[in-house]
């Protein structure tokens, strides 16, 4: 689930200089080998001698936070202010801005979060069924970058459709952490978070349309929530909702005048390239060497793999298939059935968000995180090969035919 740069098209056009699709799909797909990369390493570092080391590293405080928690409550809170500012602008001025754009990528998107959940309650109760919403999440980033080695074999309605069911999926998962991974409230810090949020509304409707007093009450808003119990990542989010934007710019350059559009601008590649890899390198570092064999068939682990693998391929191509059949949606310009089950299956690609609600699931047992973990890449990594092995070899011969 890595963000949007630039307001998607459905069309692919020939021009002098890149589309904004292009541009796009070209940055999520980088970002998305450089994420993988930094799984790849932090994997390689927990599982040889400097495993122990990395450990405590990840764990030493830097003033009153260790590193990991500046990482993970930090760093991903500007994660979340560039996933904030993606959902407002494409649900008021972009691929998301008619009901007729959500439908399909929303249905999905549902029935991929459903589903998932479903699958891995089957498997937990009690207090391993906190972790219900972890296989619910998919990694665009890492989806696009699977897409990238394909080439032109996917059509760019498929992969509209993919971005756009990411984008409610991130939704999905901001509404899931603040109301069922909430911790104990602290009510004179989250006063004064609301008081701090409704200065941001009263900036955004006075007109202001500097950013520096929004990213400065913004980083308030982040320590009053941090403080307050309500994860602090949510800031970013609330703060993305208080940035003006400009709808419908009249003129080509207008866009780049919009607040909202200035900081999403400035933010993209940092996150994409610097944010999600230190993420990817602190979080991924799973010491597989040395658990139990028990741990790769534990409720948690089997729960979490098969919600990636089977929950979101149901979820996601059952559902879809269900909106085409009843005429809610359409199928996806020149695409065919085989090739949209080839993108569900990257659906069950759900590399950071799920590590992330994890980290909120079980936050006082390494065992139950390492399990989660586990879980996460055993799903990805099979989501991953199987939905490329059938988009590789999917029928060339596209139908535009409604799903039978």
């Amino acid at each position: 689930m890595i963000p949007f740069a630039r307001t998607l098209s459905v069309k692919l056009k020939v021009h002098s200089r890149p589309s904004a699709i292009r541009k796009f799909l070209e940055a999520q797909s980088s970002a998305g080998l450089v994420l993988m990369a930094a799984a790849i390493v932090a994997l390689l570092i927990a599982n040889s001698p400097l495993g122990p080391g990395y450990e405590a590293m990840l764990h030493g405080y830097i003033g009153p936070l260790s590193l990991a928690h500046w990482i993970n409550d930090g760093l991903m809170a500007v994660f979340f202010l560039l996933v904030g500012l993606e959902i407002k602008r494409e649900m008021l001025d972009g691929q998301l801005s008619t009901w007729p754009r959500r439908i399909l990528s929303g249905v999905a998107a549902l029935g991929g979060m459903i589903v998932p959940a479903l699958i891995y309650l089957a498997f937990n109760r009690g207090p391993t069924q906190a972790g219900w919403a972890i296989p619910a999440a998919t990694d665009i980033a890492f989806a696009l970058g699977v897409i990238a080695l394909l080439g032109d074999r996917v059509p760019a309605s498929l992969r509209v459709f993919l971005a756009a069911l990411a984008i409610i999926d991130d939704l999905g998962a901001v509404v899931i952490i603040a109301i069922f991974y909430t911790e104990a409230l602290s009510l004179p810090n989250l006063g004064g978070a609301v008081i701090a949020l409704a200065l941001l509304f009263a900036l955004n409707r006075g007109g202001v349309k500097q950013l520096s007093p929004y990213l400065a009450i913004g980083l308030i808003l982040w320590v009053l929530l941090l403080r307050s119990g309500v994860h602090a990542t949510l800031a970013g989010v609330m703060l993305a909702l208080t940035i003006p934007i400009e709808r419908t710019p009249t003129q080509p350059d207008a866009a780049s005048q919009s607040p909202l559009h200035r900081l999403e601008h400035v933010l993209h590649r940092p996150v994409a390239f610097i944010v999600l890899p230190i993420f990817g390198l602190a979080n991924a570092a799973v010491p597989l060497l040395g658990l139990p064999l028990g741990t790769f068939v534990a409720p948690v682990t089997v729960g979490v793999a098969l919600g990636l693998l089977l929950g979101k391929v149901v979820g996601v191509f059952g559902f879809a298939t269900l909106a085409v059949q009843l005429k809610l949606a359409d199928i996806p310009a020149q695409a065919s059935r085989f090739q949209l089950l080839g993108v569900a299956l990257l659906c069950g690609i759900g590399f950071t968000m799920s590590i992330f609600i994890t980290l909120l699931a079980f936050p006082t047992s390494p065992l139950l995180q390492s399990e989660a973990k586990i879980g996460v890449l055993i799903g990805s990594l099979a989501s991953g090969l199987l939905g490329y092995i059938i988009l590789r070899f999917a029928n060339s011969e596209r139908t535009t035919e409604p799903l039978k």
